[in-house]
């Protein structure tokens, strides 16, 4: 199997290895460099269908890239659109679901699948609407997420509420809903108003046994600030 390696402590490469025969997938331009016995290609995994729904689901390119090692042992380096950190992700017993753009490469196979969420979370969640990505297979998915990585272990009875704008990856077999705040008895009016006043938004409750994927840096919260700060200076 391929053997994926993030390197570099600030907004790292992910430096992939191959054998003879191996292929991996990843996200359109996110091909650094590779060696000359690799063949780049554009591929729709899993054909027209599933490429348009992942393009629903998960805010990634209609075509991937193959990268393929058709002559010989070659490396590559990849890297995602948003700078940030990386993580590997072991898939087969355990199967991860993905929020929009996390997604960069994955060994040969695994799918990323759509996903149908509730209408709850598909209105309010803002994870892909009402698709979500999910793996499916055994190998390797690599995710990425603005800013620096840290897993958190769910536990029964030891809930994680995470602000949504943070959350990159999280175990399928976990629970999740929204929630406009912490507070579990103050009403949705209350509750969507302390969310505006207080500026955390929309949060996520995980429960079950499992692990969720975070970033430290909101995407949208840094647009946000960076197109006020451009309107100042305009």
């Amino acid at each position: 199997m391929p053997t994926f390696t993030v390197t570099g402590d600030v907004d790292p490469f992910l430096h992939v290895s191959l054998r003879k025969g191996e292929t991996i997938f990843c996200e359109s331009d996110a091909m650094v460099m590779m060696e000359a016995p690799l063949d780049l290609t554009g591929s729709m995994q899993g054909g027209l269908v599933r490429a348009a729904m992942r393009r629903l689901a998960n805010g990634e390119s209609f075509f991937q890239q193959r990268i393929e090692a058709k002559r010989g042992d070659g490396d590559c380096l990849l890297a995602p659109n948003m700078p940030g950190g990386m993580q590997v992700l072991d898939v087969g017993a355990r199967q991860y679901r993905m929020s929009d753009g996390a997604y960069v490469a994955a060994t040969e196979r695994i799918e990323v699948n759509a996903r149908m969420q509730s209408l709850g979370n598909a209105l309010f969640g803002g994870t892909g609407g009402f698709f979500i990505g999910e793996t499916q297979g055994d190998g390797q998915v690599v995710v990425g997420g603005f800013g620096s990585l840290f897993t958190l272990d769910v536990a029964p009875g030891k809930d994680i509420v995470i602000d949504n704008g943070h959350v990159v990856a999280w175990d399928s077999t976990l629970r999740y809903e929204i929630a406009a705040s912490t507070s579990q008895s103050q009403g949705l009016l209350r509750n969507l108003t302390n969310s505006v006043t207080s500026g955390e938004g929309v949060v996520l409750r995980f429960s079950g046994q499992g692990q969720v994927i975070v970033c430290s840096r909101n995407r949208q919260s840094f647009l946000a600030w960076l197109a006020e700060k451009l309107n100042v200076r305009s």
